[in-house]
């Protein structure tokens, strides 16, 4: 008897976990053990980012904050410096959050009920439902980006999955294919069919167990969906970094307010306008009249705009008294870049400017 779903479609649970016995992936780093922080660390890193990226992320983040506890008892640079390179930044201050209140709440463990989870910081409906299918068995639906490209082609759901109307739909097929049996192995395994065989270019629909009633597959869409977000050209935004560097080879970092991109980071001192550069300067250091070397200006990819930067490097500078015991800024030399939480782009210009090097061309990557 062919099982369908409740919108009439053939179930793909059947064809998808012998499948997943064969060629799916059993041996990622949170599949041992499989427990619920596992899980849910790396469903968070996962978040925007491709699996052999975010792998020895997890790894090292495990070895130092290895459970719940020890998550919420770290502070936050140390979860920032971990996360370094991840991009995304606020995904590390929600994890944060969201294990002290485990902590406060639920005994220092990621709760077992759907909506507690939902009720913690970062954490979403497909978040709470990978978490709970995964690591307990309980069918709960998910739908990340992989597994809404299954979904879509194999429907043949027309749309952009940001649409109300398509996500919706989309959930209905989530829910109507995830079995009662085998819940954490069908998961994983619509996850490892989007990632490998359904894959977002050249999907190699001959070796999809789904291929034989793929709508997409059957009518030639599989390039057209799911469809793209509505193009449209980011902004672009402009701004000047600021580098101090003393006669230690210290440079002075500056920790980014709440709220905007890089919240919380350690970063370096900011202006709008070249014209007011040498005076911002001056209120954190003695410039001591050298004259800022202009370094090549580089850009910067956000999910919503593009920040066009031009850094200016001050050299043998010293420090002003005035900063001297302020908490949001401090002097830093090589070593102690790995200990803080500084941004990605920022990091690599730093590293550039102490091995003498000028600033990259191009450092776009997400932030």
């Amino acid at each position: 008897m062919i099982q369908t779903t409740a919108s009439g479609g053939r179930n793909i649970a059947p064809r998808l976990l012998p499948w997943f016995d064969r060629r799916g992936r059993h041996d990622l780093p949170w599949q041992r053990p499989r427990t619920p922080y596992r899980v849910w660390i790396s469903e968070v890193m996962l978040q925007q980012t491709q699996v052999a990226t975010v792998i020895p992320y997890f790894e090292r983040f495990m070895r130092a904050l290895p459970d719940v506890e020890a998550l919420a008892q770290a502070c936050e640079d140390e979860v920032f410096a971990l996360w370094s390179g991840l991009g995304y930044y606020a995904r590390a201050r929600n994890l944060h959050r969201a294990a002290r209140a485990c902590v406060a709440r639920h005994g220092g463990e990621l709760p077992g009920d759907f909506d507690a989870l939902l009720e913690l910081q970062g954490i979403g409906r497909s978040t709470a439902g990978a978490i709970l299918a995964l690591s307990r068995g309980a069918p709960f639906p998910i739908l990340d980006g992989n597994v809404k490209r299954v979904l879509a082609r194999h429907a043949g759901a027309r749309g952009w999955p940001g649409e109300r109307a398509v996500e919706t739909r989309l959930w209905s097929l989530a829910e109507g294919n995830t079995p009662r049996e085998r819940v954490a192995d069908y998961t994983q395994a619509i996850m490892d069919l989007g990632a490998t065989v359904c894959t977002r270019a050249n999907p190699n629909c001959g070796e999809c167990p789904l291929s034989a009633d793929c709508v997409a597959f059957l009518h030639g869409l599989t390039s057209m969906l799911p469809q793209p977000r509505p193009a449209r050209a980011p902004p672009q935004r402009d701004t000047v970094m600021l580098i101090l560097l003393d006669a230690q080879q210290r440079v002075l970092l500056q920790r980014r307010g709440a709220g905007g991109v890089w919240s919380g980071l350690w970063s370096l001192p900011e202006t709008n306008e070249m014209t007011n550069a040498a005076h911002d300067a001056a209120r954190f250091a003695r410039l001591n009249r050298s004259r800022a070397e202009h370094l090549r200006p580089f850009l910067h990819t956000f999910t919503h705009y593009r920040l066009h930067a031009q850094p200016l490097l001050w050299r043998g500078v010293r420090a002003a008294h005035a900063i001297a015991d302020s908490p949001e800024t401090r002097w830093c030399g090589r070593e102690e870049f790995a200990l803080l939480g500084i941004p990605a782009p920022v990091r690599k210009l730093l590293n550039a400017i102490i091995h003498d090097r000028r600033a990259p061309q191009d450092i776009g990557c997400s932030g």
